[in-house]
């Protein structure tokens, strides 16, 4: 009878080390799953990118740094491998495009032209996408990285090679998203 104790007891101790090695799957799935919906959209602004530059090049012919900056970021983001590097990449070009829209200030011809402007209305609608998915990512990998680290399962993650993940931030424009806007009259 005893050994009928102690059998049950190790598969009820394998099943639980089972379960939670599929939870912890099931998260790193839904985390990776939740990327590939930041891809979908990550894809549609790089096609984007070269519209709007080759309509601002007639304009801004001495702002060939701004457009050259945000031409290399994008070829950067798009080489991208890994979830990390693409957040990286991504973080650049997102600045890039903040510097574009800085110097566009500049040429109210062009912020009048209809190309120009339907261009900014697409980036824009893409980046509100872009913003939906990344927090759907983040709240998968928020999800994920909590059950790597809580105890019990933070014993089973380690030996099987789960790892804390990044978040999908803004980077640097953290900053200035987070600055209250300045009011003069």
């Amino acid at each position: 009878m005893t050994i009928l104790y102690v059998i049950g007891v190790i598969v009820a101790v394998v099943l639980y080390i089972v379960s939670i090695y599929n939870k912890l799957v099931a998260l790193r799935n839904r985390r990776e799953n939740a990327f590939a919906d930041i891809d979908v959209q990550l894809k549609q602004r790089h096609d984007l990118i070269p519209q709007l530059v080759n309509t601002v090049k007639g304009y801004m012919k001495h702002e060939e740094g701004v457009l050259t900056k945000l031409t290399e970021a994008r070829a950067r983001a798009m080489g991208a491998g890994s979830i990390d590097d693409k957040i990286a990449a991504e973080n650049q070009l997102s600045s890039a495009l903040s510097g574009l829209k800085v110097s566009v200030e500049a040429y109210p011809d062009l912020k009048a032209s209809q190309n120009f402007t339907q261009l900014q209305n697409e980036i824009a609608d893409i980046e509100n996408k872009l913003a939906a998915v990344r927090r759907f990512f983040n709240s998968a990998t928020r999800e994920l990285n909590t059950a790597i680290e809580v105890f019990p399962s933070n014993i089973f993650a380690g030996m099987f090679g789960f790892k804390r993940e990044v978040m999908f931030d803004l980077g640097v424009e953290r900053a200035t998203a987070e600055k209250a806007p300045e009011v003069n009259f």
